[in-house]
């Protein structure tokens, strides 16, 4: 969801979400996760939490993978970029593995804006490096 930014003289406002939006359902908590330049913060799973997440400093590669045998987009991976610059909402629905990197030479802040305070009972964790999810995070030249 592209988000809206409003500048002038003084600074700028940054909107990430709001109550009457269309991907709002509840709140559960807000957070800032500052992670350092090549530094992986993945994988992650959500039993029933949805996050919702963008980016208001720095650069960051959010990673999905749907590892859901239901799903018509099982096995897939997807990439997304966000920053200021390509500054979006990215909502997670539950059940969704995602991981992030932080890309460029300044710590990034990612702030989620979850459905569900944060519980120890309700994530699954994977190592950034797990053959059961197939993506590398290497850079990788083109």
């Amino acid at each position: 969801t592209p988000l809206r930014q409003i500048s002038d003289e003084r600074g700028k406002v940054m909107h990430m979400l709001r109550e009457d939006s269309a991907v709002f359902s509840r709140f559960g908590e807000i957070y800032f996760s500052c992670t350092y330049p090549g530094v992986v913060k993945a994988w992650h799973l959500h039993k029933n939490m949805t996050l919702n997440y963008a980016v208001i400093s720095g650069h960051v590669k959010l990673v999905l993978y749907d590892g859901r045998e239901e799903s018509k987009t099982q096995g897939e991976c997807q990439e997304i970029f966000l920053s200021p610059e390509n500054y979006l909402l990215v909502t997670v629905p539950p059940k969704i593995w995602n991981g992030f990197k932080c890309v460029g030479n300044e710590t990034a802040i990612l702030a989620n804006c979850s459905t569900l305070p944060h519980s120890n009972d309700e994530i699954i964790r994977a190592d950034p490096k797990t053959k059961d999810i197939p993506y590398e995070w290497n850079l990788i030249h083109k």
